[in-house]
This record gives structure tokens, C-alpha cells and sequence, in this order.
């Protein structure tokens, strides 16, 4: 998990300055036509973090954990991401990945196997879930031009 971590805090790194360069206008701005803006997705990107947090440490104290699922569309009105600041949802989002990033590289090679069930989803094991956070994080920071080289 230590190759993961390093790669989450590269993501963080290189996304961070490119997000705050995008102003508040452009931030409220669907991303694709009738899509979220990209004030939405750091919103879903910032409840991937939250969600993503509760799982990593929980699994990692357990034989097994179950979770229940995520509505991201009601927990984007619901927070009411699209009338917050930007630069606040833009360093909420690089710190709790960065501390993310710390969490992950603690977790205990012998817990990497703990099966975890989301909502009505199939298994899979918490080091499936850390590896899965990074190809989720990638594909959203990718949509909002915001990775380099990732």
C-alpha cells in the first residue's frame, strides 16, 4: 500500500494547483453537457474520500464489514456542493487526500484480504477498494483536466 499512497499524494501534488487555477465561474459550469459541474465532482470526489476513510479504517478492524451503498446524485444536492466556495471544496478535497494517502499507507498488509460488501455490490477486499479509490480519483480528476502524466 505504500506504492498507492505515494501515488495518491502525486495526484494530489500535480491536481491541486490546476484546480485552484479554475475560477468560481467556471467551477459551476457542467463539465459535459447535462452533466455535473466541476464543483459537483469535487463534491463526489470529497464523499469518495469520506466514504473511502470509514471503509479503509473499519475494514482494517474487522474480518469482514458490510456497508451500505451511495447515493452520489442526493449527496451532491444534499451537501448543495454547487453554492459552496470553490477554493474551499478545492483544499478540503488535496487535504483529506493527502491525509488519505497517510491512512493508506498504514494499513496492514494482513488486513489487505478483509472482505467488504457496498450496498448490493459483489466482494471485494479492502486492497481492492485503496487500489479502486486511486482508478476512481484518476477518472474524475481526468474529466476535469487536472492530472498530468496520470
Amino acid at each position: 500500500m505504500i506504492e498507492a499512497s505515494k501515488e495518491l499524494l502525486s495526484l494530489v501534488e500535480t491536481a491541486e494547483p490546476r484546480l485552484h487555477e479554475i475560477s468560481e465561474s467556471e467551477s459551476i459550469k457542467p463539465v459535459l453537457p447535462g452533466g455535473w459541474s466541476r464543483k459537483q465532482i469535487i463534491g463526489h470526489l470529497i464523499d469518495s474520500a469520506s466514504n473511502n476513510h470509514q471503509r479503509f479504517v473499519r475494514a482494517a478492524l474487522q474480518t469482514s464489514l458490510d456497508f451500505p451503498g451511495y447515493d452520489q446524485d442526493g449527496s451532491v444536492r444534499v451537501q448543495a456542493v454547487q453554492s459552496a466556495d470553490w477554493q474551499l471544496l478545492v483544499a478540503l478535497w488535496a487535504a483529506y487526500n493527502r491525509y488519505l494517502a497517510h491512512v493508506i499507507a498504514q494499513l496492514p498488509d494482513s488486513k489487505l484480504e478483509t472482505v467488504c460488501r457496498i450496498g448490493p455490490g459483489n466482494a471485494v477486499t479492502l486492497g481492492f477498494l485503496a487500489t479502486d479509490y486511486l482508478t476512481h480519483l484518476v477518472h474524475h480528476l481526468s474529466q476535469l483536466g487536472a492530472t498530468g502524466s496520470h
